[in-house]
């Protein structure tokens, strides 16, 4: 049974073509996928992601527990910092990737992907022995909008007078008892995420549709949007067999911390090398590769799959990510995707194939 967050009829008001993801039954379009796709890139959108899970850590131990499962370092931030990384499996396999907002000393607000909500809690849960800290599992107390684009600062003060000129990308600040607002996103461009209630949540997403600033996006345009910027989804780029390595997000994987779960296999990853990387790929023709569509070295091998693939609208070219052999993951090194029964020839790219418009 699909869970519904606490904006569900307003989608149903707007027309959205509602499916399940995640456990959560969540808008995919409202008019279409491009026309809001496109309203992020040049203007404002705003998106319901009220289904992410949200983990408070706190206690003396804080710090140092949030450490031992996260391979970012955290030692010492600031408050207000925000660090992305990943909770691994000892073998290197990833147990989620997720973003650890330090809000003060000894205290973490931990934001974990919906479908793994259930089994993170439970892996941090496993692995809190012999810290002190309070864990709360805090997903149901929470909504959560994304307003993302060129505009959504002027619209996030305009229309709902929350003033974020102060925050630089990835940081934060939390108004006790209303909201916590952070300069992050899944689009690539300049936003905000806003917590809050689940009535604040709702006064909020009424106010910036009826402003006419903002246009109400689905996970559709969320998809092409984090795909063409690069950023992985669990699942597709990241999963218990896909490590950091492998998905070439070493940089959030902070080896010279004293230790983490999963570095020892992460240290043997990068001195032995991984059997797999992930790649991007620019097909010559128009055609869309899909989630594990089959790529093909120029002898005809399969030699990978596709993660994720589209038409990439901000630069009208067909490209996918892949898991290939790490053998054919050099750039330019001409590979090919079976898409149904013809074979599509390409070559290997950088993975971000539109670059991003964050304000630093």
């Amino acid at each position: 049974m699909e869970k519904k967050t606490c904006l569900y009829d307003r989608h149903v008001a707007l027309g959205a073509l509602m499916s399940p993801f995640g456990g959560f039954i969540m808008p995919i379009q409202y008019s279409n996928i491009t026309d809001e796709h496109n309203a992020v890139r040049q203007h404002c959108g705003v998106f319901d992601v009220s289904h992410m899970g949200e983990v408070r850590i706190t206690g003396p131990d804080a710090e140092r527990y949030v450490q031992h499962i996260f391979t970012n370092d955290v030692a010492g931030a600031p408050v207000g910092q925000i660090y992305y990384g990943m909770m691994l499996y000892p073998n290197g396999g990833t147990v989620d990737d997720l973003l650890v907002y330090k809000m003060g000393e000894g205290d973490f607000f931990l934001v974990i992907n919906a479908a793994n909500i259930d089994k993170d809690v439970a892996w941090m849960k496993e692995n809190a022995t012999g810290f002190d800290i309070k864990l709360d599992h805090q997903s149901d107390q929470y909504g959560q909008l994304a307003v993302q684009g060129p505009e959504a600062e002027a619209v996030v003060l305009d229309v709902l007078g929350i003033d974020g000129r102060d925050l630089k990308f990835y940081t934060a600040k939390e108004v006790v008892g209303e909201y916590i607002i952070s300069r992050t996103g899944y689009t690539g461009e300049d936003g905000f995420e806003i917590y809050g209630s689940h009535e604040f949540t709702q006064k909020c997403w009424d106010k910036l549709i009826a402003s006419g600033r903002c246009k109400p996006c689905g996970l559709g345009c969320r998809d092409t949007l984090r795909f063409e910027v690069g950023l992985p989804l669990y699942g597709d780029e990241l999963s218990a067999d896909i490590s950091p390595v492998m998905a070439g997000l070493s940089m959030f994987c902070k080896l010279d911390k004293p230790e983490f779960i999963g570095k020892e296999a992460l240290v043997e990853q990068k001195a032995n090398g991984v059997a797999q990387k992930l790649v991007g790929i620019e097909l010559v023709d128009k055609a869309i590769p899909r989630h594990g569509y089959a790529v093909l070295n120029t002898e005809g091998e399969v030699v990978g799959e596709v993660t994720t693939g589209y038409h990439c609208l901000s630069v009208d070219k067909s490209v996918c990510m892949a898991l290939v052999k790490t053998d054919y993951a050099k750039l330019d090194t001409p590979l090919s995707v079976q898409i149904r029964k013809k074979v599509f020839e390409g070559k290997v790219v950088k993975k971000k194939f539109y670059d991003k418009h964050y304000k630093k």
